[in-house]
């Protein structure tokens, strides 16, 4: 098959965590050619879909691990599939990628689904599923956020779109900085903020569990470093094995379904305790530690459930 992956840089990634790395070196072992073009090289140019960017190899080698062709420009609707790769911010620059590629569908399967991706925010989605999230409250309004944590006490803060840990702020009973950080955050943005009661279980980790085509595959525990109440592997996170337990098939077996009819391939939840805080769809990440704590090729079985969608 002929793949297309938009994503941000390949040269910066780390051949040993990034999951695109891993599906590209999969898709190459299994005879498929690969493209590669950043978001901002995508285009509609006069009703065709097209991007420049390079055909590429990929080798398990840090600094020489892309090996990249002459840029040329290619009308999407050839190629069999196109990954949709980019990390957030889930911004505009984002969303309008998302209408773009969807307007692929007659011909080209895209990965994850554009249309859903648009619509499955990581922290939105689980407003579907209140019975398996903490409670929870999104708003711009101070007021409302200041009840909120009244409420609750020990709160967790976060950019409603952010993503990797970045914005995340603790809140406990005796904290008095909210009014100053809703102050900033509202001074740069006209995004709600995402408040949510704190878990005290997160500093056992806040375990990553993988779904593909809605089946659990497996999971890892990203436990934080000491001193932080984020767990994210950017932030210097520890990613440990760990199992899938019944709390964690209860909740896949709630949104797998769902998750494969709106065509969401490979999809990352974050579970801390014994409940879902994001659905993550955009560029999930962690086949890399699973596959080694494991022994099991995750990217294998994405690839699989690919093919079989355009077979």
């Amino acid at each position: 098959m002929k793949i297309a992956f938009q994503m941000d840089p390949i040269g910066d990634v780390n051949i040993n965590a990034d999951s695109s790395f891993r599906l590209a070196e999969e898709a190459q072992a299994r005879g498929h050619s690969l493209f590669f073009y950043t978001p901002d090289h995508l285009a509609y140019q006069e009703g065709r879909i097209t991007a420049r960017g390079q055909d590429f190899t990929v080798q398990r080698v840090q600094g020489d691990h892309a090996q990249l062709g002459d840029m040329r420009e290619v009308d999407l609707s050839e190629f069999d599939v196109v990954w949709l790769r980019q990390d957030p911010p889930f911004d505009m620059h984002y969303i309008t990628s998302t209408h773009l590629l969807d307007r692929l569908k007659e011909t080209t399967l895209v990965v994850n689904d554009p249309f859903w991706v648009r619509n499955f925010p990581e922290k939105l989605l689980v407003l579907d599923f209140p019975q398996l999230t903490p409670p929870t409250t999104i708003a711009r309004d101070l007021d409302t956020i200041k009840a909120f944590k009244a409420k609750h006490g020990d709160v967790i803060l976060k950019p409603l779109y952010g993503n990797g840990g970045a914005g995340v702020f603790r809140l406990d009973a005796n904290d008095r900085n909210l009014s100053s950080l809703h102050e900033l955050f509202t001074g740069f943005s006209r995004e709600p903020l995402i408040v949510q009661k704190f878990l005290p279980a997160v500093s056992k980790g806040d375990k990553r569990v993988i779904l593909v085509d809605g089946v659990a595959v497996g999971a890892i525990n990203r436990v934080p470093a000491e001193g932080e109440t984020r767990s994210n592997m950017h932030v210097g996170g520890r990613p440990e094995k760990i199992g899938l337990t019944d709390r964690d098939l209860e909740i896949c077996a709630a949104i797998g379904p769902l998750l494969k009819e709106r065509g969401q391939v490979f999809v990352g939840i974050d579970v801390i305790g014994d409940y879902l805080t994001e659905i993550n769809v955009t560029s999930p990440t962690g086949i890399q530690e699973l596959e080694r704590f494991d022994g099991v090729n995750i990217a294998a079985k994405i690839w699989e459930a690919i093919e079989a969608k355009r077979a």
